[in-house]
């Protein structure tokens, strides 16, 4: 299992119109459910006048949690053509709305789907896609005594210091790839007088 994941930079925006039907996208990196329904509650707000907010997300670096919604429109025709521009350039973390704003003419289902899947398309190629690795968070607590043996196995395994708060007692909480992470953890478990809490 890869311990890397492709995501998007920044937020980026698109536009598809077909038969005076306009349907306006947005692609949006996220890191959990509840930061999507927020973004999406938020959007409806913003475009209440749309016919239809549609969306689709992929979340965590196995990509296995996601969801496509059709937001009233006949079932497969918007959530599913928005999942499938995902997928296709195996993204994760990334919530894709498509705003509809109607037209005057139906547009049929496979026009629909055409339609979702176009306007999820030019926004995610406005996007900068980049590569994250799965990281794993360590807490550590140690007497400041020990602080020089600590910083060193930092410094050496690559770590990065998330928190930190230095008392009689330090406390930090690193952050480090996956695949480096037992190392670390191996080297800090030979500092005597040091707590790893997982």
């Amino acid at each position: 299992m890869s311990d890397t994941y492709k995501t998007i930079a920044a937020s980026t925006e698109g536009i598809y119109k077909e038969k005076g039907s306009k349907f306006l996208s947005f692609a949006i990196p996220v890191r959990d459910v509840e930061e999507v329904k927020e973004i999406v509650k938020d959007y409806r707000k913003q475009f209440y006048d749309a016919r239809h907010v549609c969306y689709a997300y992929m979340l965590g670096a196995e990509r296995k949690n996601w969801r496509a919604n059709d937001d009233g429109e006949p079932s497969g025709t918007a959530g599913r053509p928005i999942i499938g521009q995902i997928n296709s350039r195996e993204l994760t973390n990334i919530l894709v709305i498509v705003v509809r704003y109607f037209g005057g003419i139906l547009l049929g289902t496979s026009g629909l789907v055409v339609a979702y899947k176009e306007a999820a398309a030019d926004a995610l190629n406005q996007t900068e896609i980049i590569e994250k690795t799965v990281d794993e968070v360590i807490n550590i607590s140690f007497e400041y005594l020990l602080l020089n043996d600590v910083m060193h196995v930092i410094k050496d395994s690559n770590a990065q210091i998330l928190q930190q708060t230095f008392d009689n007692q330090c406390v930090m909480q690193l952050s480090i790839r996956k695949q480096d992470a037992p190392v670390l953890v191996s080297k800090l478990e030979k500092i005597t007088g040091l707590t790893i809490e997982k």
